[in-house]
């Protein structure tokens, strides 16, 4: 627009005879001129001392000349502000970046931002405007606020800044005493500073000015029109031929000469065409006149200038529509830096001015939830979480706050899960008593007992518990250590009932020590095949009398599925056939520590080979050395895992196809197995660490290593039996029912299951009263203060699962009553 035709607004509204005379003004020069600098300010100075810096901002000529005219002004100007228009107003306080802890849902802000701010605008139409004219306006953008008689906000409109003048506190003690808004009308109205929200970019150093990018971008725009401005000029007016070609035009007919001499004639029409001129008598020539390096010129000024207008707007060309030559991780990049360094800075700051219009700690926000750009750092942030947690780095709970979810506040939540096997690290002694991992610091704990959740093997040791037979057999006198044992006993070799672990017992005497620990497959396929042969002892007792008395409630239907005695006993047997194994392996073994001249060398049962030998102290053996009861653990949940697993699957596999009619395995069947496993490992570990204090009082007495070998076989004689009954029963029924409750829980959400017990008078009172009782699958029994999710729950409290022979009744009823 010509600068003739743009005289100031107090020219315009203010009668001549009144009106003072205009300060000289701070200038811009879009398209003429010699540069876009700012040639003057505006000559008067504010109360604050500070130059009038947006006074000489001419606002009409910045959207015709700088906006309206400038492609990439206009593109970036709309990416930026399509946004804040779409997303919605949101007021609330307290919680994250993400989401509020509480939000206010009939505040008049919501109705005007997000609805009708005013009678010719909608909420999103005004969020639009004022965000362009955020970015557009040197002096910012004023809203009037308009109040009903009841005080409550009821219209928001949008003020030229153009016509709002800023009359500084002459006193000092406020920045602005009153606004001067003068209307379409001419009329000067005064707005009192608590009805105007003034937003603006903030400059450095003048509190009463904003910053545009304009500014920054301001040779650039003018840089980029002119030269499409010339460009165009140059089509109109340019005639340029793409050759000339020259002859004699003697004797040629005037008016032929005129013809082509209006071949010549400017136009973008005539441009390209081959021209005829003379050129005298006889000569013929050609001028070549198509290509000129002003062409190229213009490509490289219009490709410089587009990237500087969008560096100063802070828009990656990506956004603006222009992905080529992009990969999808380049454009998701480019999105995201366009969401954190432009977009979301631009839209709190335009929140951050309704807030003065809101309580204490309640504050204005745009709801940026829906934008998928901003999960990009998140995304990164739950991938390195899920690692961490993966590693037993940190918890479940640490891993949901990250992730933005609630925690659950549970010790299963709460424990560390250290890798390969996920063992648990409960958080504090009241977590360890609720895994299953130590007494119960309120009930003192069970003494004695095996805790029920223990935690899964570390890992497997640098030397087997084969390596330190073979070490010590080879350290020692020619003996081997089945013969220690035979000694200590003063008897024969152990004598065990045909059919069950005998052979496996009679291998770890072997003399043959190149090899380490058998496995138990052997056993468990021989127990398998003779499994009603019953095993000798209290567990085969209990066994044949819980057959005999056993008393099962009459369940509703006859459809369903339900364990059997002979599922938990054939899994039991097989768990005792290896244990029985494994425990006559670790006998000799310790046997075979006792006789190491390593273990006993500087003891008192160091035999001395002469008056000089320093071998041969007053001390101890270190009987945690000679039981090593972390990698008997370790030994343990390898040799029954297997076993466990194996039957873990048949049984989910049964109750799949019985309620759902598929063969799928839950993975949680096999955790099943894994925690039952490591659950058998820390019994040992605990058996051991009895044997450990027999050995040190033990030690008190003995005059020779005899004695500590005589110990070590009688502890074995009266412990053993009744370790491997708990463990093998124990065994059974929490990896059986464990299996057939992730299958069934597995199978659908219409599952449920019925508490049965087997009847007799070893039933605990608590079990007794579950019987019969029927439940959805996946909802725990309650019991004295306690959950248990299935008979024998490694997780229960141990006086609610040792010893437990209970089972569930699964059934596809929906109406279980």
């Amino acid at each position: 627009m010509p600068r003739q035709f743009l005289p100031t607004l107090r020219g315009l509204l203010v009668p001549r005879s009144t009106a003072p005379p205009p300060p000289p003004a701070e200038t811009k020069d879009l398209l003429t001129g010699t540069g876009y600098v700012s040639m003057t300010y505006a000559g008067v100075t504010n109360v604050w001392g500070t130059p009038g810096r947006a006074d000489g901002w001419d606002m009409e000529r910045v959207i015709v000349e700088g906006y309206e005219r400038s492609i990439w002004t206009f593109k970036s100007v709309e990416a930026i502000s399509k946004h804040a228009s779409t997303l919605p107003i949101q007021i609330g306080r307290g919680g994250d970046e993400r989401r509020f802890e509480e939000t206010l849902d009939d505040h008049p802000l919501l109705k005007l931002l997000n609805r009708k701010a005013n009678p010719l605008e909608s909420g999103d139409v005004f969020k639009k405007r004022l965000s362009a004219m955020l970015l557009l306006s040197k002096k910012g953008v004023f809203i009037e606020k308009t109040y009903s008689r009841g005080g409550t906000l009821v219209r928001l409109d949008l003020l030229p800044p153009d016509r709002v003048q800023i009359i500084p506190d002459d006193r000092n003690a406020d920045y602005v005493k009153h606004f001067e808004f003068t209307d379409y009308s001419g009329h000067v109205r005064e707005l009192l500073p608590k009805h105007v929200i003034w937003i603006r970019d903030p400059h450095p150093s003048d509190p009463f000015c904003g910053v545009t990018p304009l500014e920054a971008a301001g040779l650039s725009i003018d840089l980029d029109v002119k030269a499409r401005t010339y460009n165009i000029s140059f089509i109109d007016n340019d005639g340029r031929p793409g050759g000339i070609v020259g002859i004699d035009l003697d004797g040629v007919d005037s008016r032929e000469v005129d013809r082509i001499q209006k071949r010549l004639a400017p136009g973008a029409h005539n441009a390209g065409q081959l021209t005829l001129v003379g050129t005298g008598p006889g000569g013929v020539t050609y001028v070549d006149t198509s290509a000129r390096p002003r062409e190229m010129a213009y490509e490289t000024l219009s490709s410089t200038a587009k990237g500087e207008i969008l560096a100063a707007f802070g828009v990656p060309e990506s956004i603006v529509g222009n992905a080529a030559e992009r990969t999808y991780a380049n454009a998701d990049r480019e999105e995201w830096n366009f969401w954190d360094h432009t977009e979301l800075p631009h839209l709190n700051l335009i929140a951050s001015g309704f807030d003065p219009d809101l309580d204490d700690e309640w504050i204005v926000r745009f709801d940026t939830s829906s934008v998928q750009a901003l999960e990009f750092p998140r995304r990164q942030a739950r991938e390195e979480a899920r690692k961490e947690f993966e590693a037993g780095l940190i918890t479940i709970d640490e891993y949901r706050e990250i992730a933005g979810r609630a925690a659950f506040g549970v010790p299963q939540s709460r424990a560390l899960w250290i890798s390969p096997q996920k063992a648990p690290v409960p958080a504090n002694p009241q977590d360890a008593a609720a895994l299953g991992l130590g007494p119960d610091p309120a009930a003192g704990g069970i003494p004695g007992a095996a805790p029920t959740g223990a935690p899964l093997p570390a890992g497997t040791a640098p030397e087997t518990a084969a390596a330190d037979v073979a070490a010590a057999r080879a350290l020692g006198p020619g003996a081997s250590a089945a013969a220690d044992v035979a000694a200590a006993r003063a008897g024969g070799p152990l004598a065990l009932p045909a059919g069950t672990a005998a052979d496996a017992v009679a291998a770890a005497r072997a003399t043959d020590t190149g090899q380490g620990p058998g496995e138990a497959a052997g056993d468990v396929a021989r127990a398998r095949a003779v499994r009603e042969d019953a095993l000798p002892g209290d567990a085969a007792d209990d066994v044949a009398a819980a057959r005999e008395s056993i008393e099962t409630k009459a369940l509703p239907g006859d459809d369903g599925y339900e364990v059997t005695d002979d599922d938990f006993d054939a899994l039991s047997m097989a768990v005792a056939a290896a244990i029985t194994a494994l425990l006559a392996r670790q006998e000799g073994v310790i046997l075979a520590r006792l006789r190491a001249p390593k273990v006993r060398k500087y003891t008192r049962y160091w035999e001395p080979e002469n008056d000089n030998d320093v071998r041969h102290v007053d001390a101890d053996l270190d009987q945690d050395r000679v039981v090593s009861a972390s990698r008997w653990a370790d030994e343990t949940s390898r040799t029954l895992t297997p076993i466990l697993q194996q039957a873990a699957v048949a049984t989910a596999r049964k109750v799949g196809q019985a309620l759902a009619g598929t063969d799928a395995v839950p993975p949680a069947a096999a955790a099943a197995a894994i925690v039952t496993a490591a659950y058998a490992g820390e019994a040992v570990t605990v058996f051991l660490a009895e044997l450990a204090e027999v050995l040190r009082d033990a030690q008190r007495d003995a005059e020779h290593v005899t004695d500590l070998e005589g110990a070590v076989t009688r502890f074995y004689a009266s412990a053993e039996p009744a370790l491997i009954a708990r463990v093998a029963e124990a065994c059974a029924v929490a990896t059986i029912n464990g299996a057939a409750d992730a299958a069934a829980e597995h199978a659908g959400p219409d599952v449920v299951r019925t508490w049965v017990t087997r009847g007799d008078t070893r039933v605990r009172p608590a079990h007794k009263a579950l019987h019969g009782k029927t439940l959805p699958v996946g909802t725990p029994y309650a019991v004295d203060g306690a959950s248990l999710r299935y008979p024998g729950d490694p997780f229960a409290p141990i006086a609610l699962t040792i010893n437990c022979r209970c089972r569930l009744h699964y059934t596809t009823d929906k109406d279980p009553s």
